[in-house]
């Protein structure tokens, strides 16, 4: 089971791969970055992915309905699965990491367009994020 530093470089493996973050979407602290950023600027970069997700997770209109009936259930998991943003040259991922305490984390990958594979990169990170380790 890999920790943070494995799973950024294995992210950064990925074809088009730019940069790789995982970030506290919460406090919007950046627990890992390799690569480059967006802007230039990492620690930018880790508050405004963890804003992005922020946004995401606290709409009542993307969480999760497990049992279709219309109604939430609290739990350990994730509100969203993964965030995907596109520009005229780039592919931001965000991946939300289901954690043992309260699943607060994502993994950023940002995308070159025209080398990366946006459905690739999508299913790799969620591989990543089911084997990474925080404690």
């Amino acid at each position: 089971m890999p920790g943070i530093d494995e799973c950024l470089l294995e992210a950064m493996r990925l074809p088009g791969a730019r940069g790789a973050a995982l970030v506290d979407w919460t406090s919007g602290l950046a627990l890992g970055i390799v690569g480059e950023s967006p802007g230039g600027d990492r620690e930018t970069a880790a508050v405004e992915a963890a804003e992005l997700a922020r946004l995401a997770a606290e709409q009542h209109a993307f969480a999760p309905d497990p049992d279709g009936d219309g109604t939430e259930e609290d739990g350990a998991d994730p509100p969203v699965e993964d965030l995907i943003i596109s520009n005229r040259n780039s592919y931001h991922v965000l991946r939300f990491v289901r954690t043992s305490f309260d699943s607060s984390v994502c993994l950023h990958l940002w995308l070159a367009r025209a080398e990366g594979n946006l459905a690739l990169a999508r299913i790799r990170l969620g591989e990543m994020a089911g084997r990474l380790v925080l404690e």
